[in-house]
């Protein structure tokens, strides 16, 4: 997948993954985690990572688990 393909897609994607942290309290998922839930590959899940953490909503811990801020 290309940087482009990938930009446009974050989106959408971002928005679930958010919606799914705010439906459950306390989730804890790792990147590949995130990459099996979402079928999102490498890049495109390194994006939306960084999109979501870059809004201040989730943070990774010292684990490498991608958790909510709040």
């Amino acid at each position: 997948m290309t940087a482009m393909t990938a930009a446009t897609t974050i989106g959408p994607i971002a928005c679930h993954i958010r919606a799914e942290y705010l439906e459950s309290p306390g989730l804890r998922l790792t990147a590949t985690q995130i990459q099996r839930l979402w079928s999102l590959d490498t890049v495109q899940c390194e994006a939306v990572l960084t999109a979501l953490i870059d809004a201040r909503f989730l943070r990774r811990t010292r684990d490498g688990e991608f958790v909510r801020i709040g």
